[in-house]
């Protein structure tokens, strides 16, 4: 398929996406930049309910990056323990809170080079980040992003950074943030990675996956 062809159909998949799921904001609660920031390193190897059980004590406890900063390890990890891999976790949100605090005079930046110098922060999460505070255009490619894509014949790539280009070059760049939001949300509601509903999925008329697994929709 022509590239041309690949992005009237990300566009249409994009416009039925805008429909079915109104809302772009991240699954993750948060209330400050901040608490996005340590929000998203949590939720790494988690789920976001999961963080979203956590954030409440430890955003009370630390209500800001210079108190998380200065915060005890111990009391860190027994908060946040219940998202796993704790301890790393523990000491990278603290970390980045120091880094803050100490470089960017408590705020979060949105430079993407910025970002990936702050302990646990990795290019998904930058774009969580700047995508969802800044408006900046942000391909986020986790899992669920990855499976719609290639189930809707968009990508055939496994490797992210391959993924994020592709992507990338089908959309304008204004609308970035809105598919990889909605797409994230699909794979989560419908696209699922075994059994996919697909007799009722809103993108069934431009998903080529059904057919290619022998399933024609009725």
């Amino acid at each position: 398929m022509t590239e041309v062809r690949l992005a009237a159909r990300a566009k249409a998949v994009l416009d039925q996406l805008e429909k079915t799921y109104p809302s772009d904001r991240p699954l993750l609660v948060y209330h400050s930049p901040y608490q996005l920031l340590i929000a998203v390193v949590l939720s790494a190897q988690t789920t976001d309910a999961q963080v979203n059980r956590i954030t409440p004590e430890l955003f009370t406890r630390f209500p800001d990056p210079c108190a998380l900063a200065a915060g005890d390890l111990s009391e860190i990890e027994a908060i946040i323990h219940p998202t796993g891999f704790f301890r790393a976790k523990a000491r990278n949100i603290r970390a980045a809170a120091r880094a803050l605090c100490d470089r960017f005079g408590g705020m979060v930046p949105d430079a993407m080079d910025d970002l990936l110098s702050l302990a646990g922060v990795g290019r998904k999460s930058a774009n969580v980040i700047r995508g969802a505070l800044f408006g900046h255009p942000a391909i986020i490619v986790d899992t669920h992003f990855a499976r719609v894509n290639r189930r809707l014949g968009l990508t055939n790539q496994t490797d992210p950074a391959r993924i994020e280009r592709e992507i990338a070059e089908l959309l304008p760049p204004h609308r970035h943030y809105s598919y990889s939001m909605r797409a994230n949300y699909h794979g989560r509601d419908c696209c699922f990675a075994r059994s996919p509903t697909c007799t009722n999925c809103p993108l069934r008329d431009l998903c080529p996956y059904p057919q290619s697994q022998g399933r024609p929709l009725e």
